[in-house]
């Protein structure tokens, strides 16, 4: 049972002497050579090798089974009938002696009758397997089909049924070796995972290692045939509080909380700034100060501007072969960590980060840690600090298109299949011209689509390589106080192994990695520690007062930034489910965070378009839907953070390969106005809502009692200052009560709570309170004993949204403001204070004569709660910082 019969035609056409392969670069070769699946190939070749496994296993047991199974046959069959059926599948599926012609057949067959028999039932086996079709050529056995073969086979099986069964359900022989394609019928790699799972006790550890490892090799084959990973719908964020995590947020600076960042292309708002002024701005400090000024006064104080350092050449060229002659070097393709000098350099971006300093404006740049461009400086330098074989992963890679650099180092080469859209390489081929050394090395990859075919990947289980990211790190962090990370989760631990470094059984991410993967303990050894925890320590020690923000997803939003310690992190739900009206998971979403720790929920980065996604007026329009998600995002705790163009209703998604707006598109000063009306001034109130300390998020209670998962109501406190937030987030009308807050973690208590409306506003429980609505500007009264008692009851219209701030409180011992409240009957005035002074105007002018000319307020009871002295003032309009 170790000499495998293969059809004599599959070993002359393609020299192939088994089934297993000894790597999976051979597999892959003989793949190539017959025009299959490699996946198939290698999974057929585990398949036999286990079902080997199990029928020695079984004949262990029952030493004489083979020879009594022969004696049935030659009594049933005649002994002529079965030894010209063995005859012929010998010298058809010849084993490498007779194939070699060291044997002839009939001397093999006088001692290996019983071995025969074996690879008889196997045979039967590979034919009678569905997903084993397109490897027909290999065990095809219709030359058997004019001998006892099929009678034989049919024999056989009776004479297995009626021996003692194996394993805990004493299964027959013939049940063990059909249940993976029964249970699997059309997946091979189904079949594998079944015998693993059902036989791995018996396999062994080191052999189920290895088949674990072939999994993850038919994986990664699989997803190379394909298109890669789907972005599909926005997965709600869970907690697993088994899994413990320290917590070691990092504490933000007194600027941090009341950030709010606007996102530019640089070189496409450098041309747009051209046409908007009519004269040439090139370079960083030719940014108008006017354009400063706007950002500042709309209550910006933060600026990211993308694409400032200095980019791959060999991206460039791509682009243009490909037919782009305008196109840039894609901003996350870098040579260096230069300020570009088509940008003006280094004195250009000082000069205009002092002029934003003194307007209250912070820059923020990109650190792209995961790669770097494929003709980078560090390429040219370091070819070691990357990825790479020294041979092409793949037999069908060719290298034969033209060399994309133009450094005298090295020549830089991608695929030749890229080019014409019918592959998309893994690797790329660097070589070198002083010595005609060849590496291919690897490109970019987060294991979800397609490579980045214009970077190369760093090799993160060395250490020093570990240490020139965080060098580079501090450069960017000593120019710019905030800094965002590209890709960020792709450098968590545990996604470093799971894409490059794969464990058995948990590779298939990257094509080709499989077997470079490495043990729990081996990868432990080379990557002891998070690489960002590390980052965020030294850059708090380093080069305090900068802001790191993350772009994470995975689920791992809250690792970063309560354990790895980043001061911020995206948070892509809030744009995907909103934009989808799927309100019910995003309250959960939020209500899941605020159960689990509720600081995590103000270190969010909250946005309704990013430079990777359609355009936020593509997405939400330009109507109420917009304004309301809009106003969530500008009042919820965390970091609001404006695309380009948003503002304006640009609908161009700028790539980041451009270097001009391709559209000439005119703003839409409707919107802009929007914004100026509803949005900007809660951008200079951020201070009451950034953060998460006396945030609470309601459920709304409509009449019928359910809770209308479409309104997102919440409030928050700073101090004396109030706002509660009210929205309808779907085409419908809805009302209801807000009174109870959903369930948070106490931070005291280290237990759930609750808090009504009234606590979490810090109202008094008696007289009334004043507030403004800052979407209508009209004020509103209410009965504080009432909003103690029932909550406050709101009616929405179709993605209708209010904001309530600017809090007062009446004391009301005469009744009076009981009088106004009644009057307005819930309804919204322009001054609830003109109403009180319309209805006892009369009233006033009475008691001023009988007081003998000494004027009486007429007011007695318009107190400030918030001290029980402090008279109310007039309501204003929405004030600014």
């Amino acid at each position: 049972m170790n000499e495998y019969h293969l059809s004599r035609h599959a070993r002359q056409q393609y020299a192939l002497e088994r089934l297993t392969f000894p790597d999976f670069q051979q597999a892959r070769q003989v793949a190539a050579r017959m025009g299959v699946s490699a996946a198939d190939l290698y999974a057929l070749g585990l398949i036999d090798e286990v079902l080997r496994i199990l029928l020695r296993h079984y004949v262990s047991a029952h030493p004489d089974m083979l020879t009594q199974a022969v004696s049935f046959l030659d009594q049933g069959l005649g002994a002529d009938h079965v030894h010209l059926t063995q005859w012929t599948f010998t010298n058809d599926f010849p084993p490498e002696v007779v194939y070699r012609g060291r044997l002839e057949v009939e001397k093999y067959l006088q001692t290996r009758r019983e071995a025969v028999l074996a690879e008889l039932l196997l045979l039967h086996l590979h034919n009678l397997n569905p997903a084993a079709s397109n490897l027909e050529e290999l065990f095809d056995d219709r030359p058997l089909m004019s001998t006892a073969y099929t009678a034989l086979i049919e024999r056989l099986k009776t004479f297995l049924a009626q021996q003692p069964g194996l394993g805990s359900g004493r299964e027959s022989l013939t049940e063990m070796l059909t249940a993976p394609l029964r249970v699997s019928p059309n997946s091979l790699a189904g079949q594998l995972e079944y015998l693993v799972q059902r036989w791995g006790d018996l396999l062994g550890p080191d052999f189920v290692q290895r088949l674990l490892r072939g999994l993850d090799f038919i994986r990664e084959e699989i997803r190379r045939g394909g298109t890669g990973g789907a972005s599909g719908p926005a997965p709600v964020l869970t907690f697993d509080r088994s899994e413990i995590e320290y917590e070691r947020f990092s504490p933000d600076r007194e600027w941090m909380p009341r950030l709010v960042l606007m996102a530019k292309n640089t070189y496409v708002w450098l041309e747009q700034l051209s046409r908007k002024y009519g004269r040439w701005i090139r370079f960083l400090n030719d940014i108008p100060d006017e354009e400063l000024d706007i950002l500042a006064e709309r209550g910006f104080t933060g600026l990211w501007l993308i694409g400032l350092w200095e980019r791959s050449r060999a991206s460039q060229r791509i682009k243009n072969w490909l037919g782009d002659p305008d196109a840039v070097a894609s901003a996350y393709s870098l040579h260096s960590y230069e300020i570009a000098a088509d940008l003006g350099g280094w004195p250009a971006l000082e000069n205009l980060r002092a002029r934003a300093w003194q307007r209250g404006i912070r820059l923020s740049a990109d650190m792209v840690p995961n790669h770097m461009g494929i003709d980078s400086e560090w390429v040219m330098a370091h070819p070691e600090w990357f990825l790479s074989l020294p041979y092409p992963p793949f037999p069908a890679y060719s290298f034969t298109s033209g060399d994309l650099s133009d450094d005298p180092r090295a020549g830089i080469i991608l695929e030749d299949h890229y080019y014409d859209r019918t592959d998309a390489a893994v690797v790329f081929k660097r070589f070198d011209r002083a010595t005609g050394e060849e590496r291919y090395i690897y490109h970019g990859n987060d294991g979800t689509s397609m490579p980045w075919n214009d970077t190369a990947q760093l090799d993160y289980s060395k250490a020093e390589v570990r240490e020139a990211v965080i060098q580079t790190i501090l450069h960017v962090a000593r120019h710019f106080p905030i800094i965002r990370f590209d890709a960020a989760m792709t450098l968590a631990r545990k996604h470093i192994q799971r894409l490059w470094f794969p464990e058995p059984g948990q590779g298939g991410a990257i094509p080709s990695r499989a077997e470079h993967g490495m043990t729990r303990e081996q990868f432990d050894a080379a990557l002891p520690n998070e690489f960002w925890r590390e980052v965020v320590d030294r850059v708090a020690a380093e080069v305090p007062d900068t802001l790191l923000l993350a772009e994470a997803f995975w689920l791992m939003e809250g690792y970063f930034v309560r354990t790895l310690g980043m001061h911020r992190v995206y948070n892509s739900a809030f744009m995907h489910m909103l934009r989808d009206e799927d309100n019910a998971k995003y309250r959960q979403v939020m209500k899941n965070v605020l159960e689990f720790d509720p600081q995590v929920i103000k270190r969010f980065v909250n946005f309704m378009n990013n430079p990777d996604e359609r355009t936020a007026i593509e997405q939400f329009g330009d109507g109420d839907k917009y304004f309301g998600v809009c106003t969530l995002m500008c009042t919820l705790p965390g970091l609001p953070m404006f695309g380009h163009g948003q503002i304006e209703g640009y609908r161009e998604k700028y790539g980041m390969e451009f270097r001009k707006p391709k559209w000439d598109e005119q703003v839409n000063e409707g919107l802009v106005r929007g914004h100026e009306w509803r949005i900007f001034p809660l951008l200079h109130r951020r201070r009451v809502f950034a953060g998460s300390e006396n945030f609470l998020l309601y459920d709304f209670y409509a009449p019928q009692g359910y809770v209308n998962e479409d309104v997102f109501a919440y409030s928050n406190r700073l101090g004396e200052e109030r706002g509660l937030v009210v929205y309808h987030n779907k085409y419908a009308e809805a009302s209801g009560w807000v009174k109870t807050s959903v369930a948070y973690m106490d931070k005291a208590s280290r237990k759930l709570a609750r808090q009504s409306l009234a606590e979490g506003l810090a109202l008094p429980r008696d007289g009334y309170a004043i507030f403004t609505d800052y979407v209508t500007r009209l004020e509103y009264i209410r009965s504080c004993r009432e909003l103690w008692e029932k909550g406050l009851f709101v009616g929405l219209g179709a993605y209708q949204c209010h904001v309530f701030l600017d809090w007062r409180f009446v004391s009301d011992e005469d009744g009076r403001w009981a009088q106004v409240c009644q009057a307005l009957g819930g309804a919204g005035a322009a001054s609830v204070q003109a109403k009180f002074d319309e209805l006892f105007a009369t009233r006033e002018v009475g008691d001023v004569q009988k007081a003998d000319g000494k004027r009486k307020t007429g007011r007695k009871g318009v107190t400030g709660k918030k001290t029980g002295t402090q008279k109310t003032r007039k309501p204003r309009m929405p004030v600014t910082d």
